[in-house]
C-alpha cells in the first residue's frame, strides 16, 4: 500500500480549487490582473500537481497527450480566428468593435475569445513541456 495518503488526499482536496482559481483568474482578467496566460499557467499548475503525486502514467490516463497538443493547437485557432472573423466582418485584424453591434460589446467579446485562446494555448503547451521532461530517461552512468 502507498504511504502517501495525506499527499494523495490533500492534493484531491487542493486540485479543484486551483482549478476553480484559475477561472476565475480567466474571468476577471480584464478587470484586474491576471487573463489568459496566468490562468493557463495555473490551469496546468493543477495537472502537473496530479502527476506529481499520483504518477505520470496517471496524469496521461486522466488527460492523454494528443488532447494536450491539441489544445496547443486549437488555442492558436480560437486567437486567430478572432482575428479572422473579424476581417469578414468588415474590421482589422482583431478590432473588436465589429463583433457586436455595440463597440463595447465587441471588445467585451473580442478579449474574451482573445484571452480563451491564450488560456487553452498556454495550458496545452505548460503540460506538454511538463510531459516531455517528466516522461526522459536518467541515461545510465
Amino acid at each position: 500500500m502507498d504511504d502517501r495518503v495525506i499527499l494523495r488526499v490533500g492534493s484531491k482536496i487542493l486540485i479543484p480549487f486551483i482549478l476553480l482559481f484559475a477561472l476565475y483568474v480567466q474571468f476577471h482578467g480584464d478587470f484586474g490582473p491576471g487573463g489568459g496566460f496566468q490562468a493557463g499557467v495555473i490551469f496546468a499548475a493543477a495537472f502537473i500537481l496530479y502527476a506529481l503525486v499520483f504518477g505520470l502514467g496517471a496524469a496521461k490516463a486522466v488527460l492523454p497527450p494528443i488532447v494536450v497538443h491539441t489544445c496547443a493547437a486549437v488555442g492558436v485557432m480560437i486567437y486567430a480566428g478572432t482575428g479572422v472573423v473579424t476581417l469578414l466582418l468588415g474590421g482589422k485584424f482583431l478590432d473588436y468593435n465589429v463583433l457586436a453591434h455595440n463597440a463595447a460589446h465587441g471588445q467585451e467579446w473580442g478579449i474574451f475569445s482573445v484571452e480563451t485562446g491564450v488560456l487553452v494555448t498556454v495550458f496545452g503547451v505548460m503540460v506538454a513541456i511538463f510531459y516531455a521532461f517528466a516522461g526522459r530517461r536518467r541515461a545510465e552512468p
